[in-house]
């Protein structure tokens, strides 16, 4: 096994030196056509701005949107944006890229392209990233990728201040209807409040205490009443004893007098007698209710003038038609005093008692009134703590969005005056002095690769089809018989002249074509055609 190995190898060695000429003229054809290939292919330039992220002057808070997103969330919105297709179409127009394309392909396709040759790359490490462009045209690259670095300074500006536009107008708008919903909650408070106010949990305190003073009050008018009661049944038990009195001297005296002293006409006088002391005892009831200047007081004093002023009129008649005894009459007929104080007393009593009926009434009245309140108490109490329970989640939601929009104006301010946080060009593009492709190296390297490659393929494939045994342990493996002798090769005289002039040709033609190539390599480099 190791020695068909062996031979195999011998085999392949053997191919390789007769046949490396052959490999040597391949490899020289290669290098040319490597260096043809570089220097037809197109030339693509890359030209690269580096940018980095500035944290905003003053300092954020959290509706600024460097808390709400990084920088590699932001580099990927704006390079959307920046790379969106109104965007590079200006760029294409504006600074004439892809001619070519443009007259073979529609606008879509032409922005398809220029996508593949814009990189964007974060860094991995601090807040910078590298905007790259590639392109045939050196000059071209150089302007597109300042023009894309500008364009990601201008559109962050413009994204931040609309960010921030939309931010403060949503917080006002939020605002102004949590605004409307506390003014229309605060009147309904505070018509429930002037509705309920008297039953309301904090006027339960004082509606106790007043309730306990009006039924004090209330017991003590009763007391006072019963006491009236009895004061009034005691003068009207001495009315009735005075009158009985009265009457039984008025009967002692109606004896002493003459016959037909009493006749109709003292009948009449009586009676007027009698509404002058009633009126009197009225006049005396309103005193006590009223003053001398109310008009009830004056319209009864001027009766009872008039009545006065008839009775004495009536005793002056009776008196000189009928002498001395009329005198007697008026005497006679003169209203008891202590009757008039009792029956005053009376009335007075039974004013009072009247009086303090009525108030006892409204005393009623408002113990009912002050127990309904407190009755009302726990249930005005859990409706206004439902009340005050949802007017202290819109009160917390109210301060937290005048605290926001606060924020939020205070941040559209800093965006419009360009103090937040930007990009700016720390390593502006620059004109590329060498191309990214096509790589020179690269291509000589598969040059020769192909070419010994071609070489190497044909050797093999030219041994595989010659029939003939160059070693004679080939026979012995192919035939199974040993070989006893071998015969070596004599040449002539003429055929070694002929082997040498072959070597020396041989090498003249190798060695001009590898001056030929280094001078072709030589003048691509002085030129500027090589760049490596």
């Amino acid at each position: 096994m190791e020695k068909q190995q062996s031979l195999l190898l011998k085999k392949y060695f053997d191919l390789l030196l007769r046949w490396k000429l052959l490999l040597i003229i391949l490899l020289l054809i290669s290098l040319p056509v490597g260096l043809v290939y570089y220097v037809k292919t197109p030339k693509v330039y890359m030209s690269s701005s580096l940018l980095s992220y500035q944290q905003q002057s003053v300092s954020p808070n959290k509706m600024s949107p460097d808390v709400q997103s990084r920088i590699k969330d932001i580099v990927s919105t704006l390079t959307q944006i920046v790379t969106s297709r109104t965007n590079l179409e200006n760029l294409i127009i504006t600074f004439a890229l892809y001619p070519e394309e443009r007259e073979r392909f529609p606008m879509e396709d032409v922005i398809d392209i220029m996508r593949k040759h814009i990189d964007i790359q974060p860094s991995r490490r601090g807040d910078t990233f590298k905007i790259s462009f590639s392109g045939e045209d050196a000059t071209k690259v150089v302007k597109v990728t300042n023009a894309l670095a500008a364009k990601f300074i201008e559109e962050n500006l413009k994204y931040r201040e609309e960010r921030a536009s939309e931010t403060s107008a949503y917080t006002s708008n939020e605002l102004e209807m949590a605004k409307s919903t506390m003014d229309a909650k605060e009147a309904a408070m505070r018509d429930y409040k002037l509705k309920y106010y008297n039953e309301m949990p904090g006027q339960r305190e004082a509606n106790v205490s007043r309730l306990v003073s009006l039924q004090e009050q209330y017991q003590g008018m009763q007391l006072s009443i019963l006491e009236l009661e009895r004061t009034k049944v005691m003068i009207q038990e001495q009315i009735a004893i005075r009158k009985r009195t009265i009457a039984a001297e008025a009967a002692a005296l109606a004896a002493t007098l003459p016959e037909g002293a009493v006749s109709s006409p003292e009948s009449d006088f009586t009676s007027s007698l009698e509404h002058l002391r009633k009126m009197r005892m009225y006049l005396e009831s309103l005193k006590i209710k009223y003053t001398e200047n109310h008009p009830e007081v004056k319209r009864t004093q001027k009766i009872i003038r008039k009545l006065e002023e008839e009775f004495q009129a009536t005793d002056e008649d009776s008196g000189l038609a009928k002498g001395k005894p009329g005198r007697s009459r008026k005497k006679v007929s003169t209203p008891d005093k202590d009757l008039l104080d009792f029956q005053t007393q009376f009335m007075k009593t039974s004013f009072k008692i009247e009086t303090m009926e009525a108030e006892k009434e409204q005393l009623s009245g408002k113990i009912s009134k002050y127990e309904e309140w407190i009755a009302a108490t726990p249930e005005r109490e859990a409706e206004w703590s439902s009340i005050i329970r949802e007017y202290g989640q819109l009160k917390s939601h109210y301060d937290s969005l005048v605290g926001q929009d606060l924020q939020a104006k205070s941040m559209l301010n800093l965006e419009r005056r360009q103090k937040g946080s930007q990009f700016k060009v720390e390593d502006p593009a620059r004109f590329p002095e060498k191309p990214i492709k096509p790589d020179f190296l690269k291509i000589m390297a598969l040059c020769v690769v192909g070419g010994l490659g071609l070489g190497v393929g044909g050797i093999l494939v030219v041994d595989f089809l010659d029939g003939s045994f160059r070693d004679p342990d080939e026979i012995e493996a192919y035939l199974g018989v040993p070989v006893i002798s071998t015969i070596a090769l004599i040449t002539t005289d003429r055929e070694n002249k002929k082997t040498r002039l072959f070597d020396i040709g041989s090498v003249l033609v190798v060695v001009i074509g590898m001056v030929m190539v280094l001078a072709l390599f030589w003048y691509a480099w002085s030129n500027g055609k090589i760049v490596f």
